[in-house]
């Protein structure tokens, strides 16, 4: 792990694979917003065929603010000012330039996807190729994914209830956890056992970059995509309770939109169904190649 400083002086942490000397670099940018980078096994999907860049999103994980402290799990009145996605834009620039690259290819997961979009939307003559993996897209997908994940979260729906917005021991945090993320997968009951990685993460998940960065909208997504110049690869677990509909009216506004869909995962692909995401990762990669 290394830190990268920003101009305004919060410190990214970020981590390197190195790849083949004519390699494309990519940057994978994970979701929350509030999480910690959780990719690696992504990026070794990739090992081999890319140099890749994964890092923390600024007061998420090991990385702070301007203040050098990172994101509070409560939710004061007023978040910090470098909380914006005018801001994480920059910070993706910020590393680009501090890695050493003319130009990258982005690949963004949930929330990344949509910050990933945004960079590429900014600063379109920086990027080669981008990943929009399992994002929201435009349009309503809030209703449907919540009756789907009420729907999953059933079984458990009692316990859940009891752990859900109060205090939690350490113990049970990481039960929480689980409970909240196994209905990502396509099975559930799996997704239990599947969440444990991230569950058991020592970081705090921080609220307050959640709420400040959520602030986007349907019309911000699209001037976006429409900015964007590059080939854009939507990637979308079939059984992600996140609907595939509104990516694909994303999609409809994009120059060079390729869509894949991939059966029997959930939001996170890569887990259940490794191999297929490692074929479209190397589409990729054989764009950003292509252009670099």
């Amino acid at each position: 792990m290394d830190f990268v400083t920003m101009s305004d002086g919060a410190r990214l942490a970020t981590w390197t694979d190195p790849g083949p000397a004519d390699a494309p670099a990519v940057i994978l940018v994970h979701g929350g917003p509030g999480l910690w980078d959780y990719l690696a096994p992504l990026a070794g999907l990739l090992a081999g065929h890319a140099t890749v860049h994964r890092y923390d999103q600024r007061r998420c994980g090991h990385s702070t603010g301007p203040d050098g402290s990172g994101g509070a799990p409560g939710a004061p009145v007023d978040p910090p000012a470098d909380l914006t996605i005018a801001r994480f834009v920059e910070d993706i620039e910020e590393l680009r330039r501090a890695f050493g690259h003319e130009r990258v290819a982005l690949v963004g997961h949930s929330f990344g996807a949509t910050l990933a979009l945004a960079h590429a939307g900014t600063h379109p003559d920086r990027v080669t190729a981008l990943g929009y993996v399992d994002g929201v897209g435009v349009g309503d997908w809030r209703t449907p994914y919540r009756a789907e994940r009420a729907r999953r979260l059933a079984p458990w729906a009692e316990r859940f209830a009891a752990l859900d917005g109060r205090q939690r021991t350490a113990d049970e945090e990481v039960e929480w956890r689980r409970l909240s993320w196994a209905t990502d997968y396509a099975d559930p009951r799996s997704g239990y056992d599947l969440a444990e990685p991230m569950a058991t993460s020592p970081h705090a998940i921080a609220h307050q970059v959640n709420r400040a960065l959520m602030r986007f909208d349907d019309m911000d997504q699209i001037t976006w995509a429409t900015a964007v110049r590059c080939p854009i690869t939507f990637l979308h677990g079939m059984q992600d309770p996140r609907p595939v509909g509104p990516v694909v009216s994303l999609a409809a506004h994009a120059r060079a939109p390729r869509k894949r869909v991939v059966p029997e995962a959930g939001h996170l692909p890569w887990v259940e169904q490794p191999e297929r995401v490692r074929e479209i990762l190397a589409e990729i990669v054989a764009t950003a190649s292509a252009r670099s």
